[in-house]
């Protein structure tokens, strides 16, 4: 068979826009400041995807927004890109499966990545990748949406709940304060209830616990959810909550960019350990 794979071309980046909508957050951070640098003594290595903007010269990126962002940074005019002839959903599923293999990926990025690729399978009723070809019948889309991730028909409908959260508590799963399962619980909340909620958060420094959540998700259901009763159940003693220190975690990821709660207080706790240990042999000197 013959290949018929196109060759990347290099295209200005003023001539490049981002995928509108696109979920994966392009940051700032020390792994930009990392792939900044890579750019600039290696060039970009992998080509960008991107897809020709109906009736214009310009291009819509479909893989690479971070590559495109460092090579702006390191000062590049233009970037190597792989341009193929994709419609709106199928660039969209493209996006989604070539960033959920990264290695760290918020719940917010996972939640609004997962919705846009089932929005884009319903609209086609098949799976399209840019090697393959897949029929898939549309009542059975939600199933195949996480399948390339390894998440469950269920798991991936959970995600996709998150995308109910206002942006306020969304951020504090991103951060790690809100757990997931809990989150997923308070997603049933209407909006009213969860800006009710956030007050009392920030009010009292804490967060619902899963059985909290639950009774929150059936409160609401059935009688509705007045701030009365969220003020009375946020300022029950939850054991977990007891004389808590908390750090925000884009603190933390200054120094371990890609660790998610558990990880980022096993390290503050391993540098705690290690900074008395230190103190310790300071005295035993100066003694």
């Amino acid at each position: 068979m013959k290949n018929t794979m196109k060759k990347p071309v290099n295209i200005p980046v003023s001539k490049l826009r981002p995928f509108e909508g696109h979920p994966f957050k392009v940051k700032d951070d020390e792994e930009m400041n990392t792939l900044i640098e890579s750019v600039q003594t290696q060039g970009i290595l992998s080509p960008l995807i991107v897809r020709p903007i109906e009736n214009t010269d310009e291009y819509e990126v479909i893989s690479g927004h971070r590559r495109l962002h460092a090579a702006v940074k390191a000062g590049a005019t233009e970037v190597p890109a792989l341009v193929v002839s994709l419609d709106r959903d199928a660039a969209a599923i493209v996006l989604v499966d070539s960033n959920l293999h990264r290695e760290h990926i918020l719940p917010s990025e996972k939640a609004f990545a997962y919705k846009m690729k089932l929005e884009a399978m319903k609209h086609q009723g098949w799976r399209t990748d840019l090697t393959s070809t897949q029929v898939v019948s549309k009542s059975r889309t939600d199933e195949m949406v996480g399948v390339d991730n390894g998440d469950s028909r269920e798991q991936v409908r959970r995600y996709i709940r998150l995308t109910n959260l206002i942006p306020e508590i969304l951020q504090y799963v991103d951060d790690g304060r809100i757990a997931f399962t809990p989150a997923v619980e308070l997603s049933y909340l209407n909006e009213q209830e969860q800006y009710d909620l956030l007050e009392q958060m920030e009010l009292n420094d804490c967060t619902p616990s899963l059985s909290q959540a639950c009774r929150f998700k059936k409160m609401s259901a059935e009688q509705g959810l007045p701030p009365e009763i969220i003020a009375a159940v946020m300022s029950e003693e939850k054991a977990n909550q007891r004389e808590m220190f908390k750090v925000p975690m884009e603190r933390i990821r200054q120094y371990i960019p890609n660790a998610n709660a558990k990880q980022a207080e096993d390290f503050v706790l391993k540098a705690c350990e290690h900074y008395r240990r230190y103190l310790l042999r300071q005295r035993d000197r100066e003694r």
